[in-house]
């Protein structure tokens, strides 16, 4: 090999290895915190085949169920420091650090259909995403997960708010926990994971859950009563960090929020069928359902907004009427 040849191979070769480099793609690691089995994994895998269809392979979404990355307290912090480019939380886990996000769990206050599809391009989302931003994150989707709850129970239904006086029943949150305490029963916050147990032993009477998880965690099992009502809207949000996503191509971005907004069209089917689903399990099952009438919704509602709407107005002092007004307005 001659002399004069060497040094235009040796460029031949960076370059090679330079484009080799340039094609490796950006990877978009998603930790969140449900199972395999929820219908929140179908959707986000639908995501990210769609962002890797639509960016040619250029941006590889990684999905982190089943709080394999961080556990679920931990993924705002995580993705705020950059050390995760991306996860997906329930609205209401951000507490007091947006307490705004909890606006959709105030009983019977967002629950009609119509309503809930027409959030992710109101006015009330992008006043949450501007929450979401002076906290460190960039939102990027909502994905409505549940808008029917079921209160479960042993020994007798639930569906009067008598039935509910001294029940031990579990809880969701300080906030939702008003609502329960306003009827007479004695409510004990813990998450999904340990319901059941506390339910076979009997530190719980009844169960509070979205509909699709009381049929993939079994109640049916150890529960003989079932009322379904549509209690409060829950959504799983996506955020970015936002030093991530600037240095993105313009043509990447473009192509995960194209994805992000078909994920959030898909969610009100795939969320409405599951539930559908669930309901038809449940009664296959044994369980004896009762499904609320429009006038027990009315007189629930009268019962137990607004102790929830008391709460909330005093945990947002500054913006929770304004984020109240905007999902009214809906």
């Amino acid at each position: 090999m001659s002399r004069s040849f060497r040094p235009w191979l040796a460029f031949a070769l960076f370059a090679l290895g330079a484009s080799i480099a340039i094609a490796q793609p950006v990877v978009m690691r998603v930790s969140h915190q449900v199972p395999p089995a929820h219908h929140l994994t179908k959707l986000l895998q639908g995501f990210a085949a769609d962002v890797k269809a639509r960016t040619n392979g250029s941006v590889d979404v990684q999905l982190f169920g089943s709080e394999q990355l961080a556990k679920a307290a931990e993924n705002f912090p995580q993705v705020a420091r950059g050390n995760i480019e991306a996860a997906v939380s329930v609205n209401f886990q951000w507490g007091t650090t947006i307490p705004e996000m909890s606006a959709t769990l105030i009983p019977y206050y967002m629950t009609d259909l119509a309503q809930i599809k027409r959030f992710p391009a109101s006015e009330a989302r992008k006043f949450l995403d501007a929450k979401l931003e002076a906290r460190g994150v960039h939102s990027i989707a909502w994905l409505y997960i549940t808008r029917e709850s079921i209160f479960t129970s042993g020994k007798k239904p639930l569906i009067s708010l008598d039935d509910f006086k001294g029940v031990k029943i579990r809880g969701l949150n300080s906030l939702t926990d008003h609502a329960l305490t306003a009827i007479g029963a004695a409510p004990s916050a813990m998450p999904g994971s340990e319901v059941y147990q506390a339910l076979q032993s009997g530190v719980l009477d009844a169960g509070l859950t979205d509909l699709s998880a009381a049929y993939s965690r079994k109640y049916y099992e150890i529960q003989k009563y079932g009322t379904v009502a549509p209690y409060f809207t829950v959504f799983f949000h996506v955020y970015v960090n936002p030093q991530w996503w600037s240095k993105l191509a313009p043509g990447q971005r473009q192509a995960i929020e194209a994805a992000a907004a078909k994920a959030e069209q898909d969610a009100f089917t795939v969320t409405e069928e599951t539930a559908a689903d669930a309901l038809t399990q449940l009664k296959a099952k044994g369980m004896q359902i009762h499904v609320q009438t429009p006038a027990e919704q009315a007189t629930w509602k009268a019962a137990m907004q607004q102790p929830v709407i008391d709460a909330f107005l005093k945990s947002a002092p500054q913006d929770g009427q304004k984020t109240l007004d905007l999902l009214k307005s809906l």
